[in-house]
């Protein structure tokens, strides 16, 4: 069973920093991109940063040269860094996987979410 466990978040002034991690777990063959979205109260899911299954990252416009998205293949772990947080950053972060398995002899993919950790950045 695949699961995805974030860390970190919290509460922070405005300015601050706060970093969040999430490991992928499971009997997977890959991770084809992986990377983190975001939702405020009262607002749609978007799309925070990734990676795509080429290694390259994208990041919204509203946090580029504030966040940084990294990662660790060996461990299966991506990692946020956000500096500069400003109160609208405040939202539910989720990470998110697509992932590839064997299902009997089929090689499958699914997107997996995690829990959810979140921010609340204080002005």
């Amino acid at each position: 069973q695949v699961q995805l466990v974030e860390s970190g978040g919290g509460l922070v002034q405005a300015g601050g920093s706060l970093s969040l991690s999430c490991t992928v777990s499971g009997s997977i063959v890959s991770i084809n991109t992986m990377g983190w979205y975001r939702q405020a109260p009262g607002k749609q899911r978007e799309l925070v940063a990734v990676f795509s299954s080429g290694g390259s990252t994208n990041y919204a416009d509203s946090v580029k040269g504030r966040f940084t998205i990294s990662r660790d293949g060996a461990k299966n772990t991506v990692s946020l860094q956000m500096n500069s947080l400003k109160p609208e950053d405040t939202a539910v972060y989720y990470c998110k996987a697509d992932v590839s398995y064997w299902s009997g002899f089929v090689l499958k993919g699914m997107d997996y979410w995690g829990k959810g950790t979140l921010v609340t950045v204080s002005s």
